[in-house]
């Protein structure tokens, strides 16, 4: 096959001439299919137009291939009745000029253009270039503005992505997504994970969640502002977004279902597990500028009689299931607050320990009716983690965490910044 070592661009190829042994024209390259393979997708046939009929041509069949002229081995008699493969995806149609999730660089981007190469006898998909040098290829200015580059000696940069490092964003490519890449794309942070989502067009975000495993979209959700994830939700059917909504801290999922209207709301609570919709409906009743409403009311306790090995069997067992562990509280069986243990404390001390020797008596608490101004002062006095949110009639109701309290009064903290450096002009 006589192909460039360094790889060859769509579209270079795209409406060549295409000419079988004799030397006759049979028709345009009018598109190039492929299908999954490991480790890169193969080019199964390419797509043969002529007066307005597309005929399919089987890779084996091709001699030569290049941005001067691709030619058969043979005639196309026989050649054009190759039937459409199930799992096949066409890189004109489907890719070329979609936006794909660049996992490596945590970005969604466009493909300005499709990179080929042979791989032993298979011509590969190999990358996407994302960048400005794509355009002009497709222009046919590419020489041009690399020849000035060149004399200024300020080359225009190449933007290639590895196909490994790509998540396709339509439904219909979703069989040739890679294992690979739906590992890399689960294993970003949550935080770039959500910035991904956040710039998804409204009918992509399906086709990426769906690659997801719930605990991983609902970290990613709750990364974000919750108007934004709300909007995600929105996207979802009822039953997946209610999924999604079980994986996220219940405090999270709270924020999430306020920016909702109600009806919608208690939609997703009933497709919501009994208990996890409870402890979201629950956080729902408080009002948002409240502890109650900033609370997480799932948190690590144990009954004033256990040990530090109860303790942490305890935490053993449900640390996977809680957001933030910072302590262990100690508390009754009427639910009321005796004290509190740092995780540092109970792995210093002997199994054998009561917790009742060790636990700080008395902790620092607000009602879930405080306001947040309260909670604030707390962490910062004391320098807590998290600060416990008891009910009125002092019954334990979740925790605050020191990082949803700073979160909430950071952008305030930004604007007085910005407003004293303005003051020094």
């Amino acid at each position: 096959m006589n192909q460039p070592d360094s790889g060859i661009f769509l579209s270079a190829v795209l409406d060549r001439p295409v000419i079988s042994l004799s030397g006759r024209e049979i028709g345009k390259l009018w598109d190039v299919a492929m299908s999954p393979g490991e480790p890169l997708p193969l080019v199964k046939h390419l797509l043969v137009r002529k007066a307005g009929k597309v005929r399919r041509v089987p890779w084996a069949d091709i001699a030569l291939f290049n941005p001067v002229v691709v030619s058969l081995k043979g005639e196309l008699e026989g050649a054009g009745g190759v039937p459409e493969l199930e799992d096949e995806v066409l890189m004109r149609r489907d890719i070329l000029d979609k936006q794909i999730v660049d996992v490596d660089g945590a970005r969604v981007v466009r493909v300005n253009d499709l990179k080929l190469m042979m791989v032993l006898d298979d011509l590969c998909l190999a990358a996407v270039d994302v960048g400005f040098r794509g355009v002009l290829r497709r222009l046919g200015y590419l020489k041009a503005w690399d020849f000035l580059g060149g004399v200024l000696h300020n080359p225009l940069a190449r933007k290639e992505i590895d196909w490994l490092f790509v998540q396709p964003l339509g439904a219909n490519l979703s069989r040739l997504t890679l294992t690979v890449t739906r590992d890399k794309l689960s294993d970003l942070h949550p935080a770039d994970l959500a910035h991904i989502i956040s710039q998804l067009p409204h009918q992509n975000i399906s086709a990426v969640l769906n690659s997801l495993d719930m605990d991983v979209a609902g970290e990613a959700l709750g990364e974000m502002e919750p108007e934004d994830s709300s909007r995600v939700l929105s996207q979802l059917d009822s039953s997946h977004a209610a999924d999604v909504l079980e994986e996220m801290p219940p405090d999270e999922a709270a924020d999430v279902l306020a920016e909702l209207s109600d009806e919608k709301a208690q939609e997703l609570l009933s497709h919501m597990d009994p208990e996890d919709a409870e402890k979201v409906q629950e956080l729902l009743e408080h009002e948002d500028d409240s502890a109650g409403g900033l609370m997480n009311n799932e948190y690590l306790f144990v009954a004033p009689d256990a040990t530090v090995d109860d303790a942490m069997t305890q935490v053993r067992l449900l640390a996977a299931e809680i957001d933030n562990i910072y302590y262990v509280y100690v508390v009754d069986e009427g639910e009321q607050l005796f004290g509190v243990l740092s995780l540092k404390r109970l792995l210093l001390a002997s199994g054998e320990t009561p917790v009742a020797e060790i636990m700080s008596r008395n902790p620092k608490s607000v009602h879930v009716d405080s306001a947040l101004d309260e909670v604030f002062e707390l962490v910062v006095q004391y320098k807590l983690a998290a600060v416990p949110v008891l009910e009125e009639d002092g019954r334990m109701a979740g925790i605050v965490s020191a990082d949803d309290i700073m979160e909430h009064f950071l952008p305030f903290a930004q604007r007085w910044k910005q407003y004293k450096a303005l003051r020094k002009f």
